[in-house]
């Protein structure tokens, strides 16, 4: 019986390519704490400091994430300082992130696999700060920020504080197991796969949105739940998959496939608590229509074994992906 059980184990774990071969550390940079060690000390020194060790991530703090150019570092870490809001955020991020060694696993195992498939790609500095809910995952020449104050667990006191600018439904996703996801998903979408301006119909921004969302499902942990890639309660996920017919007849019905009036489709593609005009007392799950890409990518994917992950992403004709998937939910 052990055998058999290591038998069903060794051939669940081999689904993913070996990249074990492939060296990637990712290191995460702390931003967050050498800049509160600064506090009580000369200012200028620390700005010189920060400017040498982090470079164009600092230079993007300063004058992108925290300031907008009107003032000078020592002016802006000078304001930071003086601001007890401060001082608690970086407290309460030190304490939620206080070993950060399991998220480095996790994040250096995706980035194996993104070199797997993409060898060209660079994998980025990964910087860790806190802004004051100004950013979650900034991406920048050589950097991709983690904004620790926005990961820091969605009973946290300070949500509670901002639910006007942060809504209940986007920060109940502020916690640490979203790291990775959200890290791996910024990656994608702004580094190798962005989103063309000549995909405006709502099929070809669910397709792309969809092939999003398979590549993640490619080069993250295989045991992360879905829901955690798309940012669906569990509810939400099963609300989905009961109704996925009757989403897919709700498309149809209402000729919204080849729809290209943004006001129109955004309804289908953007965050919410829920997608308006589907389900009974607003119970259906937000951006149905990039749920919807995701299963006729996978689809696509099951019924042309023969095409590669970098085949898939380069395809340009999303037409052809939703032909090629025979998708037809029953």
């Amino acid at each position: 019986m052990p055998l058999m059980l290591c038998f069903l184990l060794s051939c669940k774990q081999s689904t993913k390519p070996d990249v074990t071969a492939i060296s990637v550390n990712a290191k995460i940079e702390r931003f967050d704490k050498d800049v509160f060690a600064g506090k009580g000390k000369d200012v200028n020194q620390t700005a010189d400091f920060l400017q040498k060790k982090y470079g164009t991530f600092y230079n993007d703090y300063i004058n992108r994430i925290v300031g907008d150019g009107s003032y000078s570092a020592p002016q802006i870490l000078s304001t930071l300082y003086k601001d007890q809001a401060y001082t608690d955020l970086n407290k309460e991020a030190e304490a939620a992130f206080a070993n950060m060694t399991a998220i480095e696993s996790d994040l250096s195992q995706s980035f194996q696999y993104i070199k797997y498939y993409y060898p060209k790609s660079n994998t980025p500095r990964f910087i860790s700060f806190v802004s004051g809910f100004a950013v979650q995952t900034p991406i920048g020449d050589d950097y991709l920020g983690i904004g620790l104050d926005m990961f820091m667990g969605k009973d946290s006191k300070f949500y509670k504080g901002i639910v006007e600018s942060v809504p209940v439904y986007i920060s109940r996703r502020f916690s640490p197991e979203y790291v990775v996801p959200r890290l791996t998903e910024t990656f994608a979408r702004e580094e190798l796969f962005p989103e063309q301006d000549k995909d405006r119909t709502l099929l070809s921004k669910m397709i792309h949105n969809g092939k999003i969302l398979y590549f993640m499902d490619q080069v993250l942990q295989e045991e992360l739940p879905d829901s955690l890639k798309i940012g669906y309660t569990t509810k939400q996920m099963e609300w989905c998959k009961t109704y996925e017919s009757d989403i897919w007849a709700f498309f149809l019905e209402n000729n919204l496939l080849f729809e290209t009036d943004y006001q129109k489709i955004q309804v289908y593609l953007s965050e919410g608590p829920f997608t308006p005009g589907l389900g009974d007392k607003n119970e259906s799950a937000p951006k149905l229509g990039v749920w919807m890409g995701w299963q006729m990518v996978r689809k696509y994917m099951q019924e042309n074994k023969s095409v590669t992950l970098q085949q898939l992403m380069a395809e340009g004709d999303a037409q052809a992906i939703l032909t090629g998937s025979r998708y037809k939910p029953k």
